[in-house]
């Protein structure tokens, strides 16, 4: 692990030897049991490290490691493609044509929960673009803030910030900043009308939904209010000129993505606890005249 405070144990091997360099040496063994840790600028230990190493020819792990992204690159394209006719909006769909309208050194800034799953898949990272969040469970509404700073601090770069409604909402007082200043970020509002990586974790836990509704307002219709160009989204064939617009306007701009709130962010690996966490919510939810949210949960991620 180099230079990495990296969060999801889910991608670990089992049974590995595991040794991290790191400057800051409050994170060496923060995220896992480490068998070697060194404190050290990573560039100045690897230079030191190399002429230690031997070449090896077996590429077979390598290959392997290939594969399984090239397939898992493949199924998380296919879920990011809109149908011309559909009637609902993905959020996979709206973070790949930011992505791929995006300037090639955009600042981006994530919040937690279901944005920070869209940045992280479809951003394609290039070297010279910069992606900003805060990465810690729980801590809401940091990408239009950060947005902002990063904005000021490079007058000449094209500043995203993907937002959540509910984090977005928290900090509505920076957006009339944001407009104040006159700071050109563009601000994309994955709208799906909750809280959603908090309702994915209730319903994986079997627990029916609570205390994650939204009730939004038309976010593009008060941008325009606050001068501030409003672009809102509701379908599939709506995505890519309205995206385009939205980043070649000069001034400060506000994309509200009405996305489907039944989209499951799959985890990297399913475990049993978490299969039996959702059966149980669906049979709650059947059992609680709430079974059409099984079907449109099936419609969205199903039957697309």
């Amino acid at each position: 692990m180099l230079g990495t405070d990296f969060p999801y144990r889910q991608f670990y091997p089992r049974n590995a030897r595991i040794a991290q360099i790191d400057i800051r040496p409050e994170n060496l063994g923060r995220r896992a049991n480490i068998d070697l840790g060194v404190v050290a600028d990573v560039g100045e230990a690897l230079r030191a490290l190399l002429p230690l190493l031997k070449d090896k020819d077996d590429s077979k792990h390598l290959q392997q490691a290939q594969e399984h992204y090239r397939k898992a690159r493949r199924e998380l394209d296919e879920l990011a493609v809109g149908a011309p006719t559909g009637k609902r909006l993905h959020a996979q769909q709206i973070a790949r044509v930011i992505s791929e309208r995006a300037a090639a050194d955009a600042i981006f800034t994530c919040d937690v929960g279901l944005p920070m799953v869209w940045a992280a898949r479809y951003l394609a990272m290039n070297g010279k673009r910069r992606l900003v969040g805060s990465f810690h469970h729980g801590s809401m509404a940091n990408a239009m803030a950060q947005a902002l700073g990063a904005q000021v601090a490079c007058p000449g770069r094209q500043v995203i910030s993907l937002s959540g409604d509910g984090g977005f909402t928290m900090l509505m007082g920076d957006f009339i900043s944001m407009k104040q200043l006159g700071l050109p970020v563009k601000v994309v509002v994955f709208n799906n009308g909750t809280l959603g990586f908090v309702e994915l974790e209730q319903k994986s836990s079997g627990f029916l939904d609570f205390g994650t509704e939204l009730v939004n307002p038309n976010f593009a219709a008060m941008a325009e209010s606050m001068g501030v160009r409003g672009v809102r989204i509701e379908k599939p064939d709506e995505v890519e000129d309205s995206i385009a617009q939205a980043l070649a306007h000069p001034g400060p701009a506000l994309i509200d993505a009405v996305v489907d709130r039944s989209e499951l962010a799959m985890p990297p690996s399913i475990t049993l606890e978490m299969a039996k966490g959702f059966s149980l919510y669906m049979v709650k939810a059947i059992m609680s005249g709430r079974g059409d949210e099984i079907i449109d949960l099936a419609e969205s991620d199903l039957w697309r």
